[in-house]
This record gives C-alpha cells, structure tokens and sequence, in this order.
C-alpha cells in the first residue's frame, strides 16, 4: 500500500506560507501606492472645483450653485464610499484568512486520513493451502528431422500432478500488539493450527512430495512443525519446506501443520487455485474492529471474548480465488471537506449578513469595523474547535456568541431585535447549512427566511431602522 503524503488545496492562497507572504506582502505595496495617487488626484480635482467655484461665485451664481450642488453631492458620495472601502478591506483580509484556514483545515485532515492509512499500511500475513505432489512419466511422441527424412521420436517425461485434499481443518487465533519500530501502527501475533485430511486413490504411487509454503509477509516465524499421524517429518532439505511421505494406495493419511508468527495488521489464507471440499477455517480474533477481509463473507461471526470468530465452511467443492481472512477495521473517517468549503464561503455569507443588517438598522463605520471582526473570529473560533468536537456542537456553541454579541449592535429593544433576527437569517443557518448533510434545503431556509424579514421590516410598517 502506497500511502501519500498530505498535501493542502492547490492553487489557493496559504499565508503561512513565506513565499505567498512575500507576495501577498508586494501586492499589498503596489494597491496602496495606486491608492496614494488615486488620493493626491482626487484631492487635486476637489482644490480645482473649490477654486472654480470660488471664482464662479463673484461673476455667475448660478453656474455656481449648480457646481456648490455637485460638491455637495459628491462630498456624500465620498461618505458612502467610506463603508464601501471598509468592507471590501474587510472583505479581502477576511477572504485570505479564510483561504489559509481551509488549507491549514484540508493538510489536517489529509494528515489525519494519511496516519490512520498508516496503521494499516504494509504487508500481510499469506498462508498458502498446502499441496501434495508426485511425479509420473508421461509418454511424448514428436518429430525430428534427421537428414533427409521425418522421423517420429516417442519418449517420456516426467511431469508434476497434485493429490487432492480430502479435508482441511484451519484454527486460527490472533492476538494484536503495537509495533515496536512505530507505536502508530498494529502487527498481528498469529497462532495456527491445521489439520488437512489426504487419500491416495493412486494405484501406482505412493511417494509425494508435501509442500507447506511459510506464511508470507511475516516478521518472525517460529515452532513451525509438520507431522504426519502424530509423527514429526523432516524436511528434504535444511531450510526449505518440502517433505517426503510415503502413502499406499486407498490409504488415508492426516498432516498437521503449527506454528507461531508475527507481521502486519492483516491475515489471510489462500487456496492457491484448489478447490476445497470438507473445508473448515476458523479464525479467532482477540480484539476489537475485527472485521473479514478480501469480500469472502464468513459462515458465521459471532463475539467471542474481546474480540469476534469468524468461521468459514465449506461441506462441497468450492473454488475462491481471492484470498480471504481478517484485518483490523479503522474508524471511519467521514465529512471531510465540509470545513474548507464553509470556510471559502464564509466571505460570502459575511456580505449577505452585512447587507441585511445595512437593511435592517443603522450601522456606522465602527460597527461595520466590529461586526466583521466578531464574524471572522467565530469562524476562527469554528476552524480549531471542529478539529477537537463536532463541528455541528462547536457552531451551537460559537453562534450562542455570535448572537450575544449582535444584541448589542441595537440602541433599543426593536433595534436589537432586528439584529438578532439578522444574525440567525444571515450568519447562523447559512454556516449551520454548510455543515449539516441537507445544505440546500437549510441555506433555502435562510434565504427564505431573510426575505420574509426585509418584506415585514419595509412593507408592514415595522420600522426598527427609526430611531
């Protein structure tokens, strides 16, 4: 198993970074140098009115009224653009913020999904079904030239055939440990015990070759025995795994094969091909998430001790051809992305609370100022406690804030009303819609709910915004 290193949102801005500081820092300079002179001219263009109309009001008044109007109005304009340019600012500071919580929040949770990958990662304990082999001589007739003519060459060779086997009997027990080389990650401390049923129905054969592969993928491997009706059998040569038996004609004959072995977090046995008959596996897990691996269903699972039993069995022929066995199941890591994408959008509803507040009450540049600043610092307070609880139990927690303080942006009861009725419309429901499984139909809610509110402050004589 490949396992990826985390990796943030590509392609968005990450102000923890010190080259996108750098560059966020330049850009920075370059707009408030645009700015200056977008100032020194403005302030140049108001001096020449002024003097213009100074000049206009000894020789034409009315020209002069009519430019002291424009000033005038354009003095208001100016006034407006003051909130305008202070939520674009906070627009824009809260956007880049945003931008590097969702990918601060998006790296943690890839670093979460790559640490619990981890605790699986690796091999797999494999034991392969055993096999029983003999050879015959086979007769081969082919042709060879010789000279001029064809002739027809019949030989033999000797060709390799597997024994059936009649029976298998598999006991498995499974202790699960930390590994020592990474506390992080799980290794499997297998016990095993088969007993596999053969009947030679050769006539003339009666020397094989039994083969009982090693467990693949193990880390330490020990005891392993091979009997043959209770009598321990040697291996034909030192280190490998294949044993001489001798068994006559319509006999029975029963092999027993134990060991001990540690490895990965996972064990599977494989029937290599064979078709099983008389088949029975049980595999004894002492811990909790066990689950079966590979698709095969068990026969049966039931809790056993601290952990589960699995039980495979097969009275017929059968054939699986994928491995199949047990693994440790991890915890189900589910919702991931919400968070980046409420935080992206958090600008966005910031605007739509903001508008329905300037709708709804009076707000000056300092409770502009206020309110975005409780706004991004409720998304803050969001990002890092969904990291430690619930984000649906973290937003009820920071939105009882949020609403304690968007009390006080009324003068009196009504106004502070407003307010309150702002906030759940425009900032609770709409985040509260983003976390939640069913976002369309709570952001509708809300969208219909700040509708109906604006349509009952301006069209049914409910004027909160009088003070």
């Amino acid at each position: 198993m490949i396992v990826l290193a985390a990796q943030g949102i590509p392609q968005l801005p990450d102000l923890t970074q010190p080259s996108q500081i750098m560059q966020f820092g330049s850009e920075i300079l370059r707009l408030f140098l645009i700015l200056i002179g977008l100032v020194g001219v403005l302030g140049m263009a108001i001096a020449l009115l002024s003097f213009s109309l100074f000049s206009l009001r000894k020789d034409a008044p009315e020209p002069g009224i009519f430019i002291g109007e424009w000033v005038v109005r354009y003095s208001a304009l100016l006034r407006g653009l003051q909130h305008t340019a202070l939520v674009l600012i906070i627009l824009i500071v809260g956007f880049f913020l945003c931008t590097t919580l969702a990918n601060r929040y998006h790296f943690w949770e890839q670093a979460r999904v790559t640490q619990v990958a981890e605790s699986v990662a690796g091999d797999r304990l494999e034991q392969t079904a055993p096999q029983v082999r003999y050879t015959i001589q086979e007769p081969l007739s082919y042709n060879r030239q010789v000279g001029n003519r064809i002739v027809k060459v019949e030989e033999k060779r000797t060709v390799n055939r597997l024994l059936a086997i009649n029976g298998s009997q598999v006991q498995v027990s499974i202790m699960q440990a930390s590994d020592p080389q990474k506390n992080d990650r799980n290794i499997y401390l297998v016990d095993f015990a088969a007993e596999y049923q053969v009947i030679n129905r050769l006539k003339d054969t009666d020397n094989f070759i039994l083969e009982v592969p090693p467990p693949n993928g193990y880390s330490l491997l020990q005891n392993f025995k091979v009997e043959q009706n209770g009598t321990r059998l040697e291996p034909t040569n030192p280190g490998e795994y294949t044993f001489p038996v001798r068994l006559p004609s319509n006999t029975e004959t029963r092999f027993r094969v134990t060991y001990q072995a540690q490895g990965a977090s996972r064990w599977v046995y494989n029937a290599n091909g064979q078709l099983l008959s008389n088949f029975r596996l049980s595999v004894l897990a002492n811990f909790p998430n066990a689950d079966f691996a590979s698709g095969v269903v068990p026969t049966e699972a039931k809790p056993e001790g601290k952990g589960t039993r699995f039980t495979w069995i097969f009275d017929d022929n059968v054939s699986v051809l994928n491995p199949f066995g047990v693994f440790t199941a991890t915890g189900t890591i589910r919702n991931t992305g919400i968070l980046p994408r409420l935080l992206l959008l958090a600008p966005a509803i910031f605007l739509w609370w903001l508008l329905l507040l300037y709708f709804s009450i009076p707000m000056k540049l300092k409770d502009v100022a206020i309110t975005g600043g409780i706004f991004f610092a409720t998304i803050l307070a969001l990002t890092y406690l969904s990291r430690i609880i619930n984000p649906q139990l973290a937003w009820t927690i920071v939105s009882l804030i949020l609403l304690t303080l968007a009390w006080g942006l009324g003068r009196n009861l009504r106004t502070s009303l407003a307010a309150f009725i702002c906030t759940i419309a425009g900032a609770v429901i709409p985040i509260l819609g983003l976390l939640v499984p069913y976002s369309g139909l709570t952001l509708s809610i809300a969208g219909l709910l700040s509708a109906i509110w604006l349509a009952v402050l301006n069209w049914y004589g409910w004027y909160p915004r009088q003070q």
